[in-house]
């Protein structure tokens, strides 16, 4: 039964209303649940002289909107479609007659974008605006500009129970009045359940259900966060009380089921309706006065990452938790069960976070981008949208067409902001417009919001084939709704033959380039898509055996997102689709086992490789110069060590590693031009090498760093530059006979004494000496006596520095020298 407009508290309220809004053209009504705002205002309105068009009343979801204009119409002694009317997008009623028009604020935001002077509307009133949904507050945006710059006249009345009411008056101008009127004061009592953690949230539901059946009497209302736990207790509670009516209430029933949740049995039976937050305000349910309520909620969150969406279950607010008591007490004294502690519920967030902070922004993005508006600072927001989304969604819609480099709209664009729909799926239905497959691709971007549709699995192309052949209102509305997007498409863009076509697949996955993806595994359940991203998949859905997935939806964070909805796809049909995009890339790589470049080809799809090989014709001076690069990051280990040693020492430079790399050009790379490998001759190396080098430099490095010493003995020696202790040099103790001064290098005034690693006949250490004179007449005397023992043949003269030097063995050095045997 209806309640006549005159008992509603907010008639109490109304005069005061009015005579704001005849004053300016805002005002903020603020009134509890139950108070009739949302039925008695509207109707008010339309005998104001400055209401000589419509008023728009906006709603948060479509069950509520058509809710409310019923009701209203209802109160009026009508039908829906005459005085009163409704437009969502599954259903609309509004005749030549309609004066009040209960829409959805989607519906609105694309009504003002298309045509901001708002022809024919009086009045925008937002209801239940506390929920600050995206297109509540970019509606209030554009409403406020279009009030700034085109209509003065235009009213604007923000309404909500629990909003905080100065905040949003300081938004619409400094002397909009905020009113106040009383509810409905039923007394209402909380009975706190308490949490159970070990449970599943709908066990526990169906036991507190159960209990507030046993416990009280009228119709109870519970609210759990989603559509599966709601299915999961209806099928329970409908086996436990099998006389009951236990009746399902969220976006996805059809109309007709919606209807019979809100209003009282017809045969008197007491109900139990399970809902989603789509009953927490608008909707009043007949005959309820009994609410249990999860405490839990279920929102959309936007990964900018990943580029989508995934469902979040979380703590509800203490704002919707009392939104939800709220329902109980409606019409009469309610009770409210709530499933977790008292003493916790101060510690749940005061409010739901505003969608514009957490949702996907590319609607907002084109749809500021339409109306001329780049910056999205320069309108009245409650909340700005962070920069961090705006600038993905630009990114993203740069991607699919739709926006410039200037992010201004394209005519792709333009186009699809024809549609009455999100851009992605607008796009699916505009390629498959082109393709002349408009409605297939308009059912399939119905599937994707509809997720009732066509039953339940990941198989787009399945649900598509299930709901083709379901028959029932829902299932008819959609296909009306379906074929009126294909018939919108057609008329804002030409078809073109030479457009991909096929299947829907095809124009999802021109529309979701980024999400088109590959199997990574045998099992199906690994797949990385175009735009990078990894991606899973149950192993057990028919998807897994594909080879590509165009994938519409994906539940998770950015790595690892589960697969909820795919289209399946042949390799045939993403070259069709998006062969385009694919490209070729030359790429060298370093193989460190053979030590050498590999050229390969590849043609790549985003992070897709399509094809490898290996590359027919490479860029030379690419391999040269990796070549190069490879030879300078460890020189030692390539270039002559005694010819860098010897230059350092000497402080040349030319040859130290950064005048190298500074002229690879000159000395390096025609010894590489060519080649594929660094195994280069040393000598064409140190020909390069010294070729740095001009007359100066030479003879610099030849006098401070000699290649070699040259004993007494006449012997040659390769002095070592690059051990600890350089200059060094391996020399018999024989071929320095005769020698009582140190050896050194280097020109008078700059010597450097060698280190003399004196060694045995048979090459073996000695003693290490920068004294020769020292050694002789030090620790020499010791040395000769233990070496006379191992190596008699050979000379161990007392004084060493007079003696002539030899390598020879003392018979053979008396027999070359003809004198006698030296004394021992």
């Amino acid at each position: 039964m209806s309640v006549p407009p005159e008992t509603l508290p907010v008639q109490d309220i109304l005069p005061d209303l009015l005579a704001a809004l005849r004053a300016g053209p805002n005002a903020v009504l603020v009134a509890p649940p139950g108070a009739g705002k949302t039925t008695a205002v509207p109707p008010a309105l339309i005998g104001e002289g400055w209401c000589s068009g419509q008023i728009w009343l906006l709603s948060p979801r479509r069950v509520a909107a058509r809710a409310a204009a019923e009701r209203m119409a209802q109160m009026l002694g009508e039908k829906a479609g005459e005085t009163i009317g409704y437009r969502t997008r599954m259903d609309s009623k509004v005749g030549a007659k309609t004066r009040v028009v209960v829409m959805t604020e989607a519906i609105f935001v694309n009504a003002i974008a298309a045509d901001p002077d708002l022809p024919g509307v009086s009045a925008v009133l937002f209801d239940e605006a506390h929920e600050r949904h995206l297109d509540s507050d970019l509606g209030l945006a554009l409403a406020l500009q279009t009030q700034d710059v085109l209509r003065a006249d235009l009213r604007i009345l923000v309404m909500s129970a629990t909003i905080d009411g100065a905040r949003f008056a300081r938004l619409m101008g400094p002397d909009t009045p905020v009113l106040e009127s009383a509810g409905k004061a039923w007394p209402l009592e909380h009975r706190w359940l308490g949490s159970d953690p070990a449970r599943r949230p709908d066990e526990r539901m169906v036991s507190a259900v159960l209990t507030a059946w046993r416990e009280t009497d009228g119709d109870i209302l519970a609210f759990l966060p989603g559509v599966g736990e709601i299915e999961r207790v209806r099928e329970i509670l409908a086996e436990r009380l099998r006389d009951t009516p236990v009746l399902p209430l969220h976006g996805q029933c059809e109309p007709a089921a919606q209807r019979e949740a809100i209003r009282r049995d017809a045969q008197g039976r007491r109900r139990i309706v399970l809902a989603t937050a789509i009953a927490e305000t608008s909707l009043t349910l007949d005959g309820v006065s009994v609410v249990v309520d999860s405490g839990l909620s279920r929102h959309a969150e936007f990964d900018v990452a990943a580029g989508t969406s995934h469902l979040v279950t979380r703590q509800s607010s203490r704002a919707a938790s009392d939104q939800r008591a709220g329902r109980a007490a409606r019409q009469q004294a309610g009770i409210a069960y709530r499933l977790w502690e008292e003493a916790a519920h101060q510690g749940r967030p005061a409010y739901d976070p505003p969608e514009i902070t957490t949702a996907n922004l590319a609607p907002l993005v084109l749809t500021l981008a339409r109306i001329g508006e780049n910056d999205p600072a320069a309108l009245r927001w409650l909340d700005e949208p962070p920069a961090a989304s705006i600038s993905g969604a630009r990114e993203r819609l740069r991607g699919m067409g739709v926006l410039d480099a200037g992010n201004c709209v394209t005519p792709f664009g333009e186009a699809l902001a024809k549609l009455p729909m999100d851009p992605v799926h607008g796009a699916i239905v505009l390629h498959g417009a082109r393709a002349g497959e408009a409605l297939p691709a308009a059912k399939l971007a119905l599937l994707l919001q509809e997720r009732a549709l066509g039953g339940r699995g990941d198989d787009l192309h399945q649900r598509l084939i299930r709901w083709d052949g379901q028959s029932g209102g829902k299932a008819e509305q959609a296909r009306r709704l379906a074929a009126g997007w294909a018939k919108r498409a057609e008329g804002v863009i030409a078809a073109d033959p030479d457009a991909p076509n096929g299947h829907p697949g095809i124009h999802l996955a021109m529309a979701m380039t980024g999400h088109v993806a590959r199997r990574r595994d045998s099992t199906g359940e690994h797949w990385i898509s175009v735009g990078g991203r990894g991606f899973i998949l149950d192993p057990a859905s028919p998807l897994a055996r594909s080879e590509w997935l165009a994938i519409g939806d994906a539940q998770g964070q950015a790595r690892g997102a589960r697969i909820t909805a795919a289209w399946p796809l042949e390799a045939a049909d993403v070259e069709r689709a998006l062969g385009d995009l694919a490209e070729t890339r030359h790429l060298l790589r370093w193989n460190a086992g053979e030590q050498r470049v590999e050229a390969r080809q590849e043609r790549r799809l985003g992070a897709i490789t399509l094809s490898t090989g290996p590359d027919p014709d490479p860029d030379g001076a690419a391999i040269v110069d990796m070549l190069v690069d490879r030879l300078l990051a460890d020189p030692a280990k390539h270039l002559p060590p005694a010819l860098l040693a010897r230059a350092r020492h000497a402080g040349i430079d030319a040859l130290s590693p950064d005048a190298l790399a500074h002229n690879a050009d000159i000395w390096l790379r025609p010894l590489l031009t060519g080649r594929r490998d660094l195994k280069l001759a040393k000598g064409a190396l140190t020909e390069g090498l010294l070729n740095l080098l001009d007359w100066d430099d030479r003879q610099r490095l030849d006098r401070l760093a000699p290649r070699e010493f040259i004993s007494a003995a006449g012997t040659h020696h390769a002095i070592d530059y690059e051990s600890d202790g350089a200059p060094q040099v391996d020399v018999r103790v024989q071929a320095l006979f005769g020698m009582d001064r140190h050896p050194v290098i280097g020109p008078k005034g700059q010597e450097t004494p060698l280190l003399l690693h004196l060694t045995s006949p048979a090459g073996r250490p000695i003693q290490a000496t920068r004294d020769l004179p020292g050694f002789w007449r030090g620790s020499w005397a010791d040395v000769a006596k233990e070496m006379k023992g191992r190596y008699p043949k050979h000379r161990w003269p007392e004084r060493p520095w007079e003696e002539a030097a030899s390598l020879k063995t003392k018979n053979a050095f008396a027999r070359g020298s003809g004198k006698g045997l030296e004394r021992s």
